[in-house]
């Protein structure tokens, strides 16, 4: 394999980082040797080894760097269509498939996998110069986390959903108590310790992300939102900002403080469970997973000038340039019936020319719901009641309307269903 663009610097940092590979899955590999399961230990000892064989080559300089191949096939098949597919896709199989994949030794493995993928990928020249930027580290900190905290709940909820089903007290039932003192307050004084330690070396060795002061003369392309609100930028893509940055965050605030008090499932109270609150867990884990989550990578990582969309391995060119043919509903429904949405409104107003899309939200808001508790949440609205059913079927509404939005943009350009500019109101 040619060297490509590998100094020894990052060679020396990727066998530092197959090295901390090796090592936690030596760790795992003793843990699972003293619970006494040898074929754990050995797949453990196994990838240790494997990493340690990577440590050895890039310490040695041997500048081994993914194929071009592999990152021109990536590139090709990756577009916002498919990341977004893909996304939604892994969530289902995820949730199917959530006993064997939280299963500790396939957990592993697919972690494993994924670093060993991520090394390789730091290999190649744009990922790496995407990915080491000092206000993108955290970004990647923050999906390992995620990580880690989806599976640990859902193995529990799968473990509760097992002792439930043989009549036995889920897990929480044996936790020890603690007092606040000085159990609790010793463990966040040693907890706020060691972040603060960590936070000093990290701004030692990673330099700040600071840029020239702003001015009107040059503006950053591409220029982004903080990485917290990098999800509502992505979504400025397909709505208006004041839908967009006012009443989707909106509902999101009230859904999360209503839905405790709108769900009626008493059930799954101070323990993990899946099979008692799938509903809540589904439309919880959707919400923050792949509509935030997803949204927020989309825009870190895979986000370029001008705001286009560039494959994980694809250079950052400020010349690209995507043609957009996006059209409203209105110019969609108008011209196929040989007139124009210009001469509608001049004809007839504003009201008429958009009359196609108020009709479909309208249809959007107002019959699905009724559909809905007569068939699918049939059980929901006998249980809740007319008024709680409702506004939990108007803040799912505007939960799906986003994904609705992203696909119809994707597959039809669809710009704005309802588009009003004599009145600044866009959906």
């Amino acid at each position: 394999m040619a060297h490509g663009s590998l100094t020894s610097p990052v060679q020396n940092g990727l066998g530092v980082y197959y090295i901390l590979c090796a090592l936690m899955s030596v760790g795992f590999g003793v843990y699972q040797v003293r619970q006494r399961s040898r074929f754990a230990a050995l797949l453990a000892f196994a990838w240790a080894g494997l990493f340690g064989f990577h440590a050895a080559a890039y310490l040695a300089h041997q500048g081994w760097v993914i194929p071009h191949s592999v990152t021109h096939l990536v590139d090709a098949y990756t577009n916002a269509i498919s990341y977004f597919v893909v996304s939604t896709v892994a969530f289902a199989v995820l949730l199917i498939f959530r006993k064997p994949l939280t299963e500790p030794n396939v957990a592993w493995t697919l972690m494993n996998l994924t670093l060993l993928a991520f090394g390789w990928s730091l290999t190649n020249y744009d990922f790496r110069d995407i990915v080491a930027k000092p206000d993108n580290v955290p970004i990647v900190m923050l999906l390992a986390a995620v990580g880690y905290f989806t599976w640990l709940p859902l193995r529990r909820a799968v473990l509760n959903d097992d002792l439930i089903a043989a009549g036995k007290p889920v897990l929480e039932k044996d936790d020890e108590k603690v007092l606040v003192w000085p159990d609790l307050v010793y463990t966040e004084l040693i907890a706020m310790i060691i972040c603060t330690a960590i936070l000093v070396v990290w701004g030692i060795l990673l330099k700040a992300p600071l840029e020239a002061p702003a001015t009107t003369a040059r503006a950053p392309n591409p220029s982004k939102a903080p990485w917290y609100f990098l999800g509502l930028q992505e979504m400025l893509v397909y709505y208006d900002p004041w839908m967009a940055g006012v009443v989707l965050p909106t509902f999101i605030v009230i859904g999360l403080m209503a839905i405790p008090y709108i769900d009626f499932n008493q059930k799954g109270n101070g323990y993990y469970t899946f099979k008692e609150r799938p509903f809540a867990l589904i439309m919880f884990l959707y919400g923050f997973l792949v509509l935030w989550v997803v949204l927020i990578v989309l825009g870190t990582f895979l986000r370029g000038p001008n705001w286009n969309f560039f494959g994980p391995f694809e250079t950052w060119d400020a010349h690209k340039v995507d043609p957009l043919n996006n059209v409203n509903l209105s110019d969609m429904f108008w011209l196929g019936l040989g007139s124009t949405p210009e001469q509608i409104a001049k004809a007839y107003g504003w009201f008429v020319r958009e009359i196609p899309g108020i009709i479909l939200t309208v249809l959007y808001f107002v019959a699905i719901p009724p559909l809905m508790a007569k068939t699918v949440f049939r059980n929901f609205f006998v249980k809740m009641g007319f008024l709680r059913y409702m506004t939990l079927m108007t803040l799912i509404l505007f939960m799906t309307s986003l994904p609705l939005k992203m696909v119809l943009r994707w597959t039809l350009n669809l710009k704005y269903i309802v588009y009003i500019p004599e009145y600044f109101f866009n959906i």
